[in-house]
């Protein structure tokens, strides 16, 4: 370790407030103030024994000895201002000083001191700044140019020494030039491999933060262009950050937002600061498809956040400078809370729509059965005949008989979406099953003047499935057929095997459903129509209660209807248990003019 680094060492103390927090400004300021601080060091250590050897100094040797204690000086002045180009420059005003000090008592232009002129701008390149440079050329060129005047108007001292004596001068002078040059070129090769260490480090501290952040960063033209893209492109995009150089980069978000892309880009290279846009790029992903490594494609979500690129500014250049963010995890998030918003509109849409049909179901048959049962409590007052007595019976019998069906529908629905109901598949007859239920509803439809047509082949085969829940859903699709016919319509049950399922077809000539009623069709407690102005009773959850049904059995149902024509509504159930139909996702067709409108319910078990 040398001198000059253990004094290097312990400066940092000295150092200004300023050039502590700066790895370059602390290196500069210490390669300022260790050497002229180890020159003044020796100089006061050399100088009593200068004396004793040589006796009583001359003015020149006091001066010059005064001159190597300016190095303290000026270190001071570093360490309390931290003013590093104000140093150099007066330091190479107090080498020109002791330049010319030393030329005009040693024969001007023509001393060995002379010389030393050249090193005054060489010892100001040390500062790195123009201006320094400049200013310490300028003094040089001015001190030669006063020595030269002054040696011309006799006023330089010519100091009578031998050719031997002139000689050893001029080699003490160019030795010591050439000593004090060297220096100057150790010090400015030390400040450059010190700058090129720490730019080295700086750089290498920014890859590696590139490297391992999770954000990409770019670097574009205004054109969108991209110049630079950091590592972390291959883990977001699943390519390497070349492949996204120039336009490939804007190739890769999706067409529909490639305005708002180009439109962000735009405005951060006009200056608007931070720009912030959302928008789909591709990301490649590698799988396996058959055995084989195959490339797949997805889209996914990103912020980018931009703004002016601060030194392309500076050149009058209109780059720009982006950080893209995953942001498909907050995408998903917010569609996730905004389903949750529309599942919660709707379940107060339907608790509405229950509260308003409980009390159209409930309240109207138990009025009648509080009215009738009261008049007939009130026989005494009021003499009722046998054949009114009769019918008040019959009419209470039949609001006793619609409150069960609407307590039994509402007990049904919560055992099937609390999973309680109990579902046990056998092996059971169609047939048998859907004539007993059409023989049940006959009379229903004689009494409305319905014609209720049934053909069912008598070779159906036998089906896996719970022949409770196959009635009850042949009960409720071919009781609202009835119900939603006009008298003098028709209702037509029939049945098919079609590849391995066994598909029943229920067609009405009835009122028929609108195309935005549709879309509900299924929905717990929802009958087309205006709720509070409805021309048939019933809960609305018949269809409800048959679309879990079907779902249970791994069937599908669809719904066909027209406005005022009619509704065929088609259930298909698999033959085989756990066979399930593939195709039950919701999907609505729209009806041209002489269409009908249909729909496949969504069906969830």
């Amino acid at each position: 370790m040398t001198v000059l680094s253990i004094i290097g060492d312990h400066l940092d103390a000295l150092l200004h407030p300023s050039a502590r927090n700066d790895a370059l400004t602390r290196a500069r300021h210490r390669a300022f103030m260790a050497p002229r601080l180890f020159g003044s060091l020796v100089a006061l250590g050399t100088f009593p024994v200068y004396l004793a050897m040589r006796g009583a100094p001359s003015a020149l040797e006091v001066a010059a000895f005064g001159w190597l204690m300016t190095p303290l000086l000026l270190s001071y002045f570093l360490s309390r201002t931290g003013r590093y180009e104000g140093a150099h420059v007066l330091s190479s005003l107090s080498l020109t000083a002791l330049v010319i000090l030393v030329a005009l008592n040693t024969g001007g232009i023509e001393s060995f001191a002379a010389i030393w002129l050249v090193l005054i701008p060489l010892e100001a390149a040390l500062s790195g700044s123009q201006r320094v440079v400049g200013f310490a050329s300028a003094l040089a060129a001015g001190a030669a140019l006063l020595l030269v005047a002054l040696g011309g108007h006799g006023l330089v001292a010519h100091t009578a020494f031998g050719s031997a004596t002139n000689a050893a001068l001029m080699g003490f002078g160019v030795v010591s030039a050439l000593l004090y040059a060297a220096g100057l070129a150790v010090g400015a090769q030390a400040m450059a491999r010190m700058s090129g260490a720490l730019l080295s480090r700086e750089e290498e501290r920014y890859r590696l933060l590139a490297c391992h952040m999770s954000d990409v960063m770019v670097r574009h033209r205004r054109d969108g262009a991209v110049e630079f893209c950091s590592p972390a492109a291959e883990s977001l995009l699943g390519v390497a950050p070349v492949e996204l150089l120039g336009q490939r980069l804007f190739e890769r978000v999706h067409v529909a937002d490639r305005p708002a892309y180009l439109t962000a880009l735009s405005n951060a290279a006009r200056g608007s600061d931070d720009v912030n846009v959302e928008f789909r790029i591709r990301r490649d992903r590698l799988g396996t498809a058959d055995g084989v490594a195959r490339t797949a494609a997805d889209f996914i979500w990103i912020e980018m956040r931009c703004r002016p690129l601060a030194a392309a500014a500076a050149r009058g250049a209109t780059e720009v400078v982006s950080v893209l963010r995953d942001i498909t995890g907050r995408k998903l998030q917010a569609e996730a809370l905004e389903a949750a918003r529309a599942e919660a509109e709707r379940a107060g849409a339907a608790k509405a729509r229950f509260l308003a049909t409980m009390s159209h179901e409930l309240r109207t048959p138990l009025n009648a059965i509080i009215g009738f049962s009261d008049m007939m409590v009130q026989e005494s007052t009021l003499p009722l005949d046998a054949a009114r007595r009769r019918e008040y019976a019959r009419l209470i019998n039949e609001s006793g008989h619609h409150l069960l069906s609407v307590v039994n529908d509402i007990l049904d629905l919560s055992r099937l979406e609390s999973g309680n109901f109990e579902f046990a598949p056998e092996p059971f007859a169609p047939r048998p099953a859907l004539i007993h239920c059409c023989d049940l509803l006959a009379l229903k439809a004689r009494d409305r003047g319905i014609d209720l047509v049934t053909h069912v082949p008598e070779d159906l085969p036998q089906v896996d499935g719970d022949p409770r829940a196959f009635k009850q859903i042949v009960l409720n699709l071919v009781s609202n057929a009835i119900k939603f016919t006009e008298r003098g319509g028709q209702v037509r049950v029939s049945a098919a095997v079609d590849e391995a399922c066994l598909t029943m077809r229920i067609t009405d000539t009835g009122i028929g459903i609108a195309p935005d009623d549709l879309k509900r069709i299924g929905d717990p407690f929802f009958q087309a129509g205006t709720t509070y102005q409805r021309r048939h009773e019933g809960t609305g959850l018949g269809l409800s209660i048959v679309k879990s049904l079907v779902a249970m059995h791994g069937g599908e149902m669809k719904i066909r209807s027209r406005l005022g024509e009619g509704t065929a509504i088609t259930v298909a159930l698999p033959l085989r248990a756990g066979a399930a139909i593939k195709n039950n996702v919701a999907t609505l067709v729209p009806a041209a003019p002489a269409e009908t409108t249909a729909t496949r319910v969504k069906l969830s078990a």
